[in-house]
């Protein structure tokens, strides 16, 4: 039995997958699919059928309900459209693709990175995409795979790891992190940077908004969650994980922060900065333990999955 901590009970596994689970994307609305989509080094994307995991072991009735094929690289990002009909996938083979859930078919192809794409997001309004990578560019493009500017001026000296939009309809900002130690906010308007945020130690690994647009979360090879004031680029606290943090998630309805850490995955109470739970999953005796490298929220916040190197996705439900 995996250790679930006070407020989270293990709902078992999704697999589906035969290469490390690298990110993951579940709708941000109720939009009655009960879908979660998640990218692999396999070189592919599987959308999930997930339904109302309520029970322990649930999870494991779920099956893929369709494989979205055709990168020829390890896929390394998917974002969700706030309608949930459509996913973008960034890969290795230096490339992104937009697809259509609903046919698994691939509309468009994306070609101006010089390297592998390691990130990507859709605008609010879904008109917009940004995407980074180990050329150590930002690109903007629209749902037509023309890439419309590359950022140049002020922008990452290394590569670029992660990239995400705020929530804000009426200004939407940009976050990246990169191997630069740094991240930066962008507007969205001006493709301006507007703050340099500096603080870390090593590689910045993952970037996150809270879902009101007001705080910023970093963190990386360090170990250490950084908490930022979006709009000010204020440093505000941060929180130690004491190892490496590939990525992080804020709930969708509580003030939580989850980290996805080479041991387990923790998830921290922002008002009290402390530790709510430290989820740990089963280790086969003589397998290799499975890092966690990927998290995604449930748009009620009542399930947290979590993807892994060992291939698989484990689902989590938290309860009062």
């Amino acid at each position: 039995m995996a250790d679930a901590g006070g407020h989270f009970t293990y709902l078992g596994q999704l697999k589906g997958h035969r290469g490390w689970v690298t990110a993951l994307a579940a709708p941000q609305a109720h939009d009655g699919t009960n879908r979660v989509v998640s990218a692999s080094r396999d070189k592919t994307l599987v959308v999930w059928n997930v339904g109302e995991l309520a029970h322990e072991n649930d999870a494991n009735s779920a099956v893929p309900t369709k494989r979205l094929e055709g990168h020829s690289g390890f896929v390394s990002d998917v974002a969700l459209s706030s309608d949930s009909q459509f996913a973008l996938s960034a890969s290795w083979d230096r490339s992104l693709r937009l697809w259509e859930l609903k046919s698994g078919n691939c509309i468009r192809k994306f070609h101006d990175h010089s390297k592998d794409v390691l990130s990507v997001a859709f605008s609010p309004d879904n008109r917009q995409i940004v995407s980074g990578g180990r050329d150590n560019k930002l690109k903007m493009w629209n749902t037509l795979g023309e890439c419309k500017y590359t950022i140049e001026q002020d922008g990452h000296n290394d590569w670029v790891n992660c990239v995400r939009f705020s929530p804000s309809l009426a200004s939407p900002l940009i976050v990246s992190g990169g191997c630069d130690n740094l991240v930066k906010v962008w507007s969205l308007t001006e493709f301006r940077c507007q703050h340099t945020l500096r603080g870390h130690k090593g590689n910045v690994n993952t970037v996150c908004v809270s879902p009101d647009g007001s705080l910023c979360a970093s963190a990386g090879k360090d170990g250490v969650a950084k908490l930022w004031d979006l709009a000010r680029g204020d440093h505000l606290y941060e929180l130690e994980a004491g190892e490496t943090i590939n990525a992080l998630a804020f709930s969708p309805n509580r003030y939580w922060l989850s980290a996805a850490t080479e041991k387990l995955v923790r998830i921290w109470d922002l008002e009290s900065k402390a530790t709510v739970a430290e989820l740990v999953p089963d280790v086969v005796k003589g397998a290799p333990r499975a890092e966690c490298i990927s998290l995604a929220w449930s748009a009620d916040g009542s399930t947290l999955y979590t993807g892994y190197t060992d291939n698989s996705i484990r689902c989590w439900g938290v309860h009062e």
